[in-house]
């Protein structure tokens, strides 16, 4: 998956006719819906009905569940947002790990990306891993794609997390500029055992919408999650010191 990569997937989906281009900026548009929203029913009924195209375009078939996943991917938030970003990364012609993208998902899980619409404005398309990946198959054969984050705001409450990660996507990992910038907004949730990835909603920065400045460094939450991580330390040392120190 690439979350800011809409543009060159669409073109994919295009030689498949699985999808067709909006105006200059080319983002999905499913070519028998109307409405500014396509259901998540009428993207698996497309994805569906590519039939063979999506299983040539996937190697490794998906099944009814996700595989299992390496527990360190799931172990904290910054470990599975991490491994979003290192499954869809890679050279030319690198065969991504599919079923380690696969396992980072809950059932049901969403890719949702902002895109402009043919009649002005903006509006979505609602993808499953699965369509992310009979797209994406084919387009990381032929292309390079780096995609990582450079700042993030989490919020979190109970087992709930939402997380503002703002990205930065190359062709080559050495290029001294991205391509594009945008955000992930992903929807986390912990089941008890781990983290799983519930929705990624995403959009491109443009001349029109820049990222704000807030959203370029640490957000306020995570800069206070860090400093309860630090005084929990710094207590668990203290408490470690006073078991050992002799009393006079």
């Amino acid at each position: 998956m690439s979350f800011s990569t809409h543009l060159a997937l669409a073109r994919s989906a295009v030689a498949t006719g699985m999808w067709c281009t909006t105006a200059a900026t080319g983002g999905f548009a499913a070519p028998a819906t109307t409405g500014p929203v396509a259901s998540a029913a009428t993207a698996m009924a497309m994805a569906s009905a590519s039939g063979k195209a999506a299983s040539a375009a996937s190697p490794k078939a998906a099944s009814s569940a996700a595989p299992e996943a390496n527990p360190a991917d799931g172990a904290s938030i910054d470990a599975i947002l991490h491994a979003a970003y290192d499954t869809i990364s890679g050279p030319a012609g690198k065969q991504r790990d599919w079923n380690r993208f696969r396992s980072l998902f809950i059932p049901g899980a969403r890719l949702i990306p902002t895109i402009p619409a043919k009649e002005g404005g903006f509006t979505t398309r609602v993808l499953t891993p699965e369509d992310y990946i009979t797209h994406g198959d084919a387009f990381f054969a032929k292309n390079g794609f780096f995609e990582g984050e450079i700042a993030r705001r989490t919020e979190e409450f109970g087992q709930i997390a939402q997380v503002f990660s703002t990205y930065e996507s190359r062709h080559n990992a050495d290029d001294a500029k991205p391509f594009e910038r945008g955000i992930n907004s992903f929807q986390l949730m912990n089941d008890g055992k781990r983290w799983w990835i519930v929705t990624i909603f995403w959009q491109g920065e443009t001349p029109q919408s820049p990222i704000p400045k807030e959203y370029l460094s640490r957000g306020i939450a995570d800069c206070r999650l860090e400093e309860r991580r630090q005084e929990s330390e710094v207590s668990i040392r203290r408490f470690s010191f006073c078991l050992l120190t002799p009393v006079s």
